[in-house]
């Protein structure tokens, strides 16, 4: 399905109930499927995490997880350790594209066995599910903390545990964290200390009744729409001031683009207040928020304004080359963008091309992150339907807040 967004001079106020974070979810579903007794409320409806579920549910040999990422990551690790089963891991065309190998070296160094079903060190991959015969593994520390945190799940449902050495620079710590703090809101002990985390072993555990929060990635949409009009402000829920995300950093970053949050109980208010804007040409690394950086990169284009993102590595290897498809889509829309392996930078300009047509890429956060630009142009987005990879209700919550969308 593909859109046009009619150019609206404005937004109108409005509170909007933000589904929940899709990676807790994704943990918690990791979990409640070793320890039964953890109950989740507030899940995320995303597409991602309804694969999840399917996956962890299904008894077939086969398990397809189509586009989810994180699920390709979090049930390989989980299906290792299944003593007994034997699974075969596959995906979409780009998931075959996705390398695998570092999780497959860590979850064979336990004594796992996984091979490769076409291209090695990629899927499809064929997994025979076995108790681990060591409980230490070591990894580069500088990869996506999605592989660690799968090793860090399924960490205390093995007999002796886990000790995880990562080896280098650790980046993306906050997601390392959020896997901790998980852990320990169930009841499970784990350290992260230096370049070494530890996970104690776990038998069973109380009942528990987690409630997922909102997630912060699918805020940053809405932190772009208020940025980008004259003045107004947005409600959203459920989030909190301590929260576990790392994209929770978008509550500082808006405030250089004219964002000012507010936190309420259960909910935060975003609203536009006047005042000169930071650039960010001096730099923002967002190696602790990488999924931002189509969003803030957007926003300070549709402002006109430049700005120096970098810690972008891990883009490179998402749902498409994120780095690349931003620089494509924002000079067909007037921009002048550079990028590295590490970083982009978009120069300051001053006017945008009207009725773009924005590829998405197969790429959820493609589209969400350009829609916000109907505060400054008409614009057309392919394959809209992309963004129920991890926000389902995003278009009819824009509808809600006036924007003018038509299929196209």
């Amino acid at each position: 399905m593909n859109l046009k967004l009619e150019r609206i001079p404005n937004i109108e106020s409005n509170t909007l109930q933000i589904t929940g974070s899709k990676s807790e979810t994704n943990r918690l579903l990791i979990l409640q499927a070793l320890y039964p007794n953890i109950g989740i409320e507030n899940v995320s409806n995303s597409d991602d995490s309804e694969l999840m579920q399917k996956a962890l549910k299904s008894d077939e040999i086969i398990v397809d997880i189509h586009h989810a990422g994180t699920a390709m990551r979090f049930l390989t690790a989980y299906f290792a350790v299944k003593n007994g089963r034997e699974t075969i891991l596959t995906g979409s065309k780009r998931m075959k594209e996705r390398p695998i190998k570092i999780l497959v070296e860590a979850l064979e160094q336990l004594g796992c066995e996984i091979g490769y079903e076409n291209e090695h060190g990629y899927p499809p991959i064929r997994i025979k599910g076995k108790r681990p015969e060591t409980n230490s593994v070591s990894l580069q520390a500088n990869v996506s903390s999605q592989y660690i945190s799968a090793l860090m799940l399924i960490a205390p449902s093995l007999p002796n545990g886990l000790e995880i050495v990562l080896e280098g620079k650790v980046t993306s710590v906050p997601y390392i964290n959020m896997t901790l703090s998980l852990l320990s809101d169930v009841g499970i002990k784990g350290v992260f200390n230096d370049n070494k985390i530890t996970i104690n072993p776990c038998d069973k555990i109380s009942p528990k009744n987690i409630v997922v929060e909102s997630d912060w990635s699918s805020a940053s949409y809405f932190y772009s729409i208020v940025a980008l009009s004259d003045n107004t402000s947005v409600t959203i829920g459920s989030y909190k001031k301590q929260s576990y995300q790392g994209d929770a950093k978008l509550a500082e970053i808006y405030k250089s683009l004219g964002v000012e949050t507010t936190f309420d109980q259960n909910t935060i208010t975003l609203k536009k207040v006047s005042g000169k804007l930071n650039k960010l040409e001096e730099g923002l690394d967002l190696s602790n928020s990488p999924d931002t950086a189509q969003t803030i990169a957007v926003t300070c284009f549709g402002l006109g304004i430049g700005c120096y993102l970098t810690g972008l590595h891990t883009l490179k290897i998402k749902e498409t080359d994120r780095l690349e498809a931003l620089k494509n889509e924002i000079e067909k829309l007037g921009g002048q963008v550079h990028i590295t392996e590490n970083s982009l930078r978009l120069e300051p300009s001053e006017s945008i091309k009207k009725d773009v047509t924005i590829a998405t890429y197969h790429d959820h956060r493609m589209a969400m992150a350009f829609a916000p630009l109907a505060l400054k142009t008409s614009l057309y987005v392919e394959d809209a339907n992309v963004v129920s990879k991890s926000y389902p209700d995003f278009w009819l919550d824009l509808k809600k807040l006036g924007f003018k969308i038509l299929e196209a």
